[in-house]
């Protein structure tokens, strides 16, 4: 399983994750930020750096967070809104640059 990025990151993004994320492995939405699962290592290293502890193990979620365990994943397997394609695996958000667009399910969060 990965980490994923849970309800407290949605119009927070405070990115320190982002920063401390040795593999690279964290995409920047418009409201929330993305961890991919198949390139994340699994390492931690992210979660104790998140002011909002919006990121947690998948294999831990509380019920309530389940929706983010699938949407996160769904960040990169399916064509989010205005995009052509799948954000997919493309080895590196830094290289990537910020997807600018949510999913569904994020998007239609309500605003803090």
């Amino acid at each position: 399983m990965t980490y994923v990025i849970g309800a407290p990151c949605i119009d927070v993004m405070d990115r320190a994750c982002v920063d401390e994320c040795p593999v690279d492995c964290i995409y920047v939405g418009e409201r929330s930020a993305y961890i991919n699962p198949d390139e994340c290592i699994d390492c931690s290293a992210c979660e104790p750096v998140c002011p909002a502890e919006a990121i947690f193990h998948a294999d831990d979620a509380l019920e309530e967070d389940h929706a983010f365990v699938d949407d996160n994943a769904r960040f990169f397997t399916d064509v989010l809104p205005g995009r052509s394609s799948p954000v997919g695996n493309p080895g590196g958000a830094a290289d990537h640059g910020d997807v600018g667009v949510d999913t569904p399910f994020v998007a239609g969060t309500p605003t803090r």
